[in-house]
């Protein structure tokens, strides 16, 4: 499978991913700073296989990417495009998202939302 976001892979570093969270998590949303936390630590993970890890690479890397289809900055649009970029991502890589990985995600979401409803991310979790 060709990653269509190959080019956005050297945008990528753990450092710039968790400063945007912190800086931008609330303007993306919970579900898609839940997409992106679920990305992180599948990738995260040693079963992971090198393709799948290329295509989590890429689509973080374009969340991370100021310029994109739709600029981050333009009010409620700006991460529109990011959430489907996200989401392509994690559908593609499901198979490597385990019960760890969604409890990470979830454990490090209430530390940017605090206590949340957690049925407002069944929508994301329902793509697995």
């Amino acid at each position: 499978m060709k990653n269509p976001f190959k080019p956005y892979i050297k945008k990528f570093s753990e450092q710039a991913f968790w400063q945007k969270i912190r800086n931008y998590g609330r303007q993306a949303g919970l579900k898609t700073v839940y997409t992106a936390l679920l990305l992180f630590y599948a990738y995260r993970r040693k079963e992971t296989p090198a393709w799948a890890k290329n295509i989590m690479l890429g689509t973080l890397g374009y969340f991370l990417s100021p310029i994109d289809a739709v600029p981050d900055l333009t009010p409620v649009l700006g991460y529109t495009d990011d959430i489907g970029v996200l989401a392509f991502g994690l559908v593609t890589i499901a198979a490597y998202v385990d019960e760890g990985v969604r409890s990470k995600a979830k454990s490090r979401l209430s530390t940017w939302f605090g206590a949340y409803d957690e049925e407002a991310l069944a929508e994301v979790d329902e793509k697995l």
